[in-house]
């Protein structure tokens, strides 16, 4: 049976339980976690037998998948009586494993373990599925994924995507945990991360900033010391939410990275005059919410102070930039023209510490479900902007669930923009593209709208009386042409 099938057999059984395709991944999230820790922990054993050592177990056997979930004989084969099943089956799981695994949190304060993965992830996480005997098809189903080789993992990740994708499909609030990965694959070659940098995402949702960031640099590791840092080193993230937090956890896990540096906390708790230099990073990436409202005690740890997320995380990510660091974020686009003086300021802010080099404007439905166009800025840290270059990308379709974004729509826009960085020059002047210089840019308000001045000029409507006048002498010529016929007949 293959990967796809087990997934869609497991997404079957679970619609008997919980409504939606958000509820879907949740819960098979946690089964598969499960799945791949045990997977993960005999594998160590493995290791550590052969050096002679003996493996200290994160779980205790009680609560191990080959004990409670598929406890199997010495052939492998599936010890009937001994494998919970029905009410029994969920009273263990919801009275016992679940109360376990999160004690774990109360073991370790550090992100960098698995233990805190472990502790984070059951403590917000609960089970929705009240069938016992629906749990245990969902189980067997589970087992029959391995996740031993890259190839098992990469296939795995691909259709965990494709559930990730469903989500943002699905309405509700499935659009904010979904940024198009063609979109987020553009903004990664323009940044264009080395090994060695550290990577940050402050809103990092299902992750996929970092994972794409991960598949980026993959080809890039020459040494054993280039996969430890990649695998501890590079990539870190934040999240508020609980749902996006297991499944950006899960989502790492699958594109190969064990134990990811991805932290459960509101970062907009955290007061921006606090980071220091330890806590900056080389490359930003990063999609935050926006449209969300935080309370009056959230505001005081900014310096300019806004009810709006996506202004308080542009704070964020500036002041967690290091110097010469490089950023690209998804933002609303009125953030470039609204009036009020927290908008006005925090573009102030921008321009004067920060080199804004690249504006890339997005066509309206590039997010399904979300009624807002967005823009993403390129920016690096240091120096003040001297020149922005702005592209319209125009993919020349309407933009849907249908017609999604892909790779070749952006094609153009990294050429021209990777090729013009490369050399140190301003980027290209296209019907599409064109370039701003701060000088130009009006210092009461620091509007940064996008009004490209290269777009064709089109034909001007003509004025009513014109086109009558002209059906007239149309009709007049068909009158003298059908009066020459019937003279000839």
């Amino acid at each position: 049976m293959s990967f796809e099938q087990v997934f869609k057999n497991i997404d079957d059984i679970l619609r008997l339980e919980v409504p939606t395709a958000l509820d879907y991944t949740e819960q098979s999230s946690w089964i598969l976690f499960l799945r791949y820790l045990d997977e993960l922990e005999q594998d160590k054993s493995d290791e550590a037998e052969l050096r002679g050592e003996t493996y200290e177990y994160i779980l205790d056997e009680e609560f191990r998948w080959s004990n409670w979930a598929m406890p199997k004989d010495a052939d492998g084969k599936v010890i009937l009586n001994a494998a919970l099943t029905g009410p029994d089956l969920i009273q263990f799981v919801d009275h016992k494993l679940f109360p376990y695994l999160a004690s774990f949190r109360e073991k370790t304060d550090n992100p960098n373990t698995i233990e805190y993965k472990v502790g984070e992830i059951f403590f917000e996480v609960k089970n929705k599925i009240r069938s016992g005997y629906n749990l245990r098809e969902i189980l067997e189903a589970a087992d029959k994924l391995p996740f031993r080789t890259s190839d098992d993992k990469h296939e795995l990740s691909a259709l965990y995507e494709e559930k990730i994708k469903a989500m943002g499909n699905a309405g509700r609030n499935g659009g904010e945990y979904y940024t198009p990965r063609p979109l987020i694959r553009a903004m990664i070659k323009v940044v264009d991360p080395k090994i060695g940098e550290t990577i940050y995402d402050a809103a990092a949702g299902s992750c996929g900033f970092l994972c794409e960031a991960y598949e980026y640099l993959l080809p890039q590791q020459k040494t054993t010391d280039d996969i430890k840092t990649l695998q501890e080193k590079t990539f870190y993230g934040k999240e508020k939410k609980s749902l996006a937090y297991v499944i950006g956890i899960m989502n790492m896990i699958l594109h190969g990275i064990e134990a990811p540096n991805l932290v459960h906390t509101n970062t907009l708790g955290e007061n921006i005059r606090d980071i220091q230099e330890k806590d900056r990073y080389n490359v930003i990436l990063a999609n935050p919410p926006f449209g969300g409202k935080e309370r009056p005690e959230v505001q005081q740890n900014f310096d300019i102070k806004t009810s709006e997320t996506a202004y308080l995380f542009m704070q964020h990510f500036i002041k967690s930039l290091k110097t010469s660091g490089r950023s690209a974020i998804v933002i609303k686009n009125t953030v470039l023209s609204n009036t009020d003086n927290a908008s006005v300021s925090l573009r102030k802010h921008l321009l004067e510490s920060c080199n804004v080099h690249t504006i890339l404007d997005m066509p309206g439905g590039t997010f399904i479900g979300a009624g807002v166009k967005t823009v993403v800025l390129f920016f690096e840290k240091g120096e003040p902007t001297k020149n922005i270059w702005y592209y319209q990308l125009n993919p020349g379709r309407n933009m849907g669930k249908t017609n999604p974004l892909n790779d070749s729509d952006l094609e153009e826009f990294v050429t021209l923009r990777t090729q013009s960085l490369s050399k140190g020059e301003a980027g290209p002047e296209t019907e599409k593209s064109w370039n701003i210089k701060f000088a130009d840019i009006d210092k009461e308000t620091y509007d940064l709208s996008v009004k490209n001045p290269n777009t064709p000029e089109e034909t001007p409507l003509r004025a009513p009386k014109e086109i009558l006048a002209e059906m007239e002498a149309l009709d007049a010529e068909t009158n003298n042409i059908l009066q020459s016929i019937k003279e000839l007949i």
